[in-house]
């Protein structure tokens, strides 16, 4: 391993360390009771409660005035100047901890542990005195340094999306906000959790190696089990698990599911993603696009406090209820071409007319979703149901109940892009395998998205499933809009990447 200068110089320094019997790596914990931003929110002079203080976090800045030093502290929750003096931290005759170790082989990312009190400066910045400090790990590697001067132009800043997405631990240290991103997707799951749980959801979990990669249209990661010896698949979905517990007789099942789909990296794709499915017995779609609007408009208040939330240059609502559109009626109204009972050579011959590249392995479905992703989708930002799909679209979605030809499905599209799919499930066992059958065909014309028959699920459906409606929301798109955020890697800690080049 190739080391730079500044890297060769820490490593010197550890040896140092060590040389004046200082463990650099000590196994003792260190008892936190303080933090940076508590201090800074709560401090008032002369407020009692702020000595005896003990905070630990990394050296982010030193400034040496001889016998004292002035320093940055940063902890889990932000930064904070320090202030130490040799005569309070090296009260005998001894020296060494502060002219050696503090001033001198201390570097910039260290760990350390203080204890003091809290006063505020004459230049009333709000500042702990400390009276003993220790090392708590040495950084070998320098951080990148972002500097900001007078006038708030940022230098060096450490901006580099690859460097940033593949060190998301430099990151997370050296960019402020980023760790505000995360927090919030925290955040907005537990909110979403809470919605769930007041309202008699169980939250359950689901098989990720499956025998068949169902529930969904895409390309599976495939594996082997050594032991079985048989072919295995990283799942692209929860959904037919979810309903075999409907059929086992729970009313309302749901899962944060890790999927994992073979597919293409780009600003909202990622191939390992994390979706919310749930399932409620003896509800409709209808009630289904209720229920989404109710737990949008919560999270958005939750977060913000508001339901106009900003995302990018545009503010989008979340206000119930949403706009509902049929998707062939939204494919009309943007294109001017009515679907409603075109053939697949017909549909193949809007195509091109509107320019959209497909191929012999598209059906009606493949097309119709197409014409809309191409034409349609970017168009709506506000929140929309884009509703009564063809059933060549939706293998698992129950028949229209009024509409032939079409299902009761409907995509909640925001910002222009998909970020929930939803149902009235298909339970009649009868039709569920002659969808799956078709689908075979598709597989046989060449579509490797097709979805594969599933005898098991088609078994525990001819046990009975009651009426169901289901969905599944885009958790990390979501969290995208709520923290507005243009890219899904923002709010992924660690988006898949090509291996470094040696």
């Amino acid at each position: 391993m190739q080391l730079t200068e500044q890297e060769i110089v820490r490593r010197q320094n550890l040896q140092a360390i060590r040389d004046l019997g200082i463990d650099p790596y000590p196994a003792e914990q260190f008892e936190v009771n303080a933090s940076a931003a508590d201090i800074k929110a709560r401090f008032e002079d002369g407020a009692p409660g702020f000595e005896n203080l003990r905070l630990a976090g990394r050296v982010m800045m030193v400034r040496d005035m001889g016998k004292a030093c002035f320093a940055e502290l940063q902890d889990s929750s932000g930064r904070i100047q320090i202030y130490v003096r040799r005569d309070d931290i090296c009260p005998g005759e001894d020296k060494r901890l502060f002219d050696e170790l503090f001033k001198k082989l201390l570097d910039i990312g260290d760990f350390i542990g203080i204890e003091g009190f809290v006063f505020r400066t004459r230049t009333g910045e709000v500042t702990v005195h400390a009276n003993s400090f220790v090392l708590l790990c040495k950084s070998l590697r320098p951080l990148p340094i972002v500097k900001t001067d007078t006038e708030g132009n940022i230098h060096d800043a450490f901006t580099d999306p690859e460097l940033r997405h593949r060190m998301r631990y430099v990151d997370l240290v050296v960019n402020a906000g980023v760790k505000e991103t995360f927090i919030q997707r925290t955040k907005m799951v537990n909110s979403i959790r809470e919605y769930l749980n007041t309202r008699g959801a169980l939250e359950v979990d689901t098989p990720v190696l499956q025998n068949i990669p169902g529930g969904a249209t895409a390309r599976p990661f495939a594996t082997h089990h050594n032991a079985l010896d048989i072919p295995m698949y990283m799942r692209i979905a929860n959904e037919l698990y979810l309903k075999r517990l409907i059929v086992g007789g729970f009313d309302w099942v749901y899962e944060f599911s890790r999927n994992f789909r073979n597919e293409g990296i780009d600003r909202t794709h990622n191939p390992e993603f994390t979706i919310l499915e749930f399932y409620v017995a003896y509800k409709d779609y209808h009630w289904m696009m209720e229920t989404t609007e109710q737990l949008f408009e919560k999270v958005a208040l939750d977060l913000h406090g508001t339901t106009e939330v900003q995302m990018g240059d545009k503010v989008i609502s979340y206000k119930a209820p949403f706009k509902r559109i049929s998707i062939l009626d939204a494919i009309k109204e943007h294109t001017g071409f009515d679907l409603h009972d075109m053939s697949e050579a017909d549909m193949r011959d809007v195509c091109r007319k509107l320019h959209i590249e497909v191929d012999d392995t598209m059906g009606v479905g493949k097309l119709v979703d197409e014409i809309f992703s191409e034409k349609c989708e970017k168009l709506y930002i506000q929140p929309t149901f884009i509703t009564d799909h063809p059933v060549e679209m939706s293998p698992l979605t129950k028949r229209h109940r009024s509409k032939p030809g079409l299902v009761e499905r409907f995509e909640l599209m925001i910002n222009g892009k998909e970020l929930a799919n939803a149902y009235s499930e298909l339970n009649d066992p009868i039709d569920q395998r002659e969808r799956f059958e078709d689908q075979v065909t598709l597989k046989d014309r060449g579509d490797d998205e097709a979805m594969f028959i599933d005898h098991d699920f088609l078994r525990a459906l001819e046990f009975g499933m009651p009426p169901t409606a289901g969905i599944g929301i885009g958790i990390d798109r979501m969290a995208m809009l709520m923290t507005n955020q243009s890219s899904i890697q923002e709010v992924l800690f660690f988006p898949q990447m090509r291996p470094e080049q040696d």
